[in-house]
């Protein structure tokens, strides 16, 4: 046995057969359970399937599907086969569609019936993609036709996990992460929240240890990478995953599991998430109340939105947790005193990189790379340019560097400044958008905020943001408020009252829409 996917859920499925390992609560309220034994022997089925399709070790099929159970069959049935899921967004168009089919060298894809024009459509000259399956009747007579049985070879914690990046600033990448190195940075080790396992076969120990693991609901659609780590590190606790069958998020169905099946952990992304969900709390409707821990991953809460949080949830923890693809799990934020997060980062693997490319020092106020060694991704599938441009070996260490500045504070913690990719150059000086927006967002007639840059004759680029707000909110106590949190240089120019702000499924903000929505309402002022 290795530290492979496939092989530490059989390890699990052997040590806990007959618990539940997933609920799943569709949109219209029908619900679907299943056991660790029968959540195999599905994945089993499904294996058995894409093996007679030719599917085999290291080939890449394409997850086109909507948050279900077929989704996570399908996750395994690949991982059994030593071969490689590839996420893929169900909001894409053709064109972006046929983009990803051919950069991630697809052999099949799996999709919902709904999608499948697009999916006929992208397709289109690609011969190495040769076959298709479309969830519901089509899927569920492809299971059935296999046996159940187990029955693989070796598998090995070299095989390959790829998860394709949200391309919110550019085109996605396919982040290829060995098994081992996965499951060690982001999986948690096999033990959440304690040292990490020593040997694979020490996981059926942890599992068997307890009654019961970690009761997860990954809230965020598993076209993205943190509810696909949410859904390991619950199943390889011998834990309960809940799950809502949707295309976006629902507050009021997020409630009803959490109390329905005693949810401990619930995983959102930022305040797109956040808020609807702190809304229906205060409403009564439901309670949350096994809740011990609510973490946001992929976009930080605002300080406003974590206090309504803490305040409906008093027996709970709020997190706000750092990490990307390329680094999986890698910090925890605590609240210094004007209300702005500082993110402890968990071992002695991350670190900062200055333009020296020598490690910086606490407290100096450089600005440098976050940066992550030890257990990584080996690259970027089809771009060598990229990868070594974001991997890096310095004084004989290998880092990866996905793009977020930051700096060092004196007592060890880190202060993010954003990503280098959406920075603004306003008269020579830099401005990251996260750090103005969480300002923003601290003013509480705001309740979202995307900051961009839009060209500027003088300035090169000017900062501009973008806000949600209640109807009339002082514009001028607003930006007055942002200078007491950020430099004068950071405040933007112009802030525009919107209805809705564009965000990927993720949560994350869409800037490119952001920014072209933002030179516009600038051209027409």
């Amino acid at each position: 046995m290795q530290y492979n996917i496939a092989d530490l859920f059989e390890c699990v499925v052997d040590t806990c057969p007959d618990r539940t390992a997933v609920v799943v609560l569709d949109i219209d309220g029908g619900r679907t359970t299943q056991t660790y034994a029968g959540l195999n022997a599905r994945a089993n089925q499904l294996a058995g399937w894409l093996r007679k399709r030719g599917v085999g070790q290291g080939d890449h099929v394409g997850l086109h599907l909507y948050n279900g159970m077929p989704y996570l069959e399908a996750l395994l049935a690949l991982c059994k086969l030593r071969a490689v899921p590839i996420n893929i967004n169900y909001r894409y168009v053709i064109e972006e569609l046929a983009y990803l089919f051919a950069d991630a060298d697809l052999v099949g894809v799996l999709h919902e019936p709904d999608l499948a024009d697009r999916v006929d459509g992208a397709r289109a000259g690609l011969d190495k993609l040769t076959w298709t399956l479309a969830s519901g009747p089509d899927y569920e007579a492809a299971v059935a036709s296999e046996s159940a049985e187990q029955s693989f070879g070796e598998r090995s914690g070299d095989d390959l996990y790829i998860i394709y990046t949200g391309g919110t600033t550019g085109m996605p990448k396919g982040v290829m992460w060995r098994h081992e190195d996965l499951f060690f940075a982001a999986l948690q080790g096999g033990r959440p929240g304690g040292d990490p396992i020593e040997r694979p076969e020490e996981l059926a120990e942890v599992v068997g240890a307890g009654p019961e693991g970690v009761n997860i609901h990954a809230a965020a659609p598993l076209i993205h990478g943190s509810a696909q780590l949410a859904t390991w590190i619950c199943l390889f606790s011998g834990g309960k995953l809940g799950i809502v069958g949707h295309r976006s998020f629902h507050a009021d169905l997020t409630g009803r599991l959490l109390d329905e099946e005693g949810m401990n952990v619930v995983n959102l992304v930022g305040d797109a998430m956040a808020l609807p969900f702190v809304e229906m709390l205060e409403s009564g409707k439901y309670k949350a109340d096994a809740l011990v821990a609510l973490s946001s991953a992929g976009a930080i809460l605002s300080s406003t939105t974590k206090v309504r949080l803490q305040n409906a949830l008093p027996m709970a923890m709020v997190l706000n947790n750092y990490g990307a693809s390329e680094t999986g799990h890698q910090g925890t934020a605590i609240t210094d005193a004007g209300g702005q997060p500082r993110f402890f980062m968990h071992g002695d693997a991350t670190t900062v990189i200055g333009p020296d490319d020598k490690p910086v020092e606490p407290g100096s106020g450089v600005t440098g790379m976050l940066a992550r060694k030890g257990n990584i991704p080996l690259g970027y599938y089809n771009d060598p340019e990229k990868t070594a441009r974001t991997f890096k070996t310095l004084d004989g260490v290998r880092y990866v560097m996905p793009g977020d500045f930051a700096l060092l504070n004196d007592d060890g913690t880190v202060t993010l400044l954003g990503r280098g990719s959406v920075c603004i150059n306003t008269g020579g000086e830099k401005v990251y958008p996260e750090e103005v927006e969480e300002a923003l967002k601290g003013h509480d007639d705001v309740s979202d905020a995307v900051v961009v840059g839009v060209p500027d004759p003088r300035w090169g680029e000017r900062v501009t943001a973008l806000i949600v707000c209640t109807d009339g909110a002082d514009m001028e106590g607003i930006a007055a408020h942002v200078r007491t949190k950020v430099a004068g240089y950071k405040t933007p120019r112009q802030i525009f009252a919107v209805e809705h702000l564009n965000r990927h499924p993720s949560g994350k903000p869409d800037y490119r829409w952001s920014k072209e929505l933002a030179t516009q309402l600038c051209a027409d002022s």
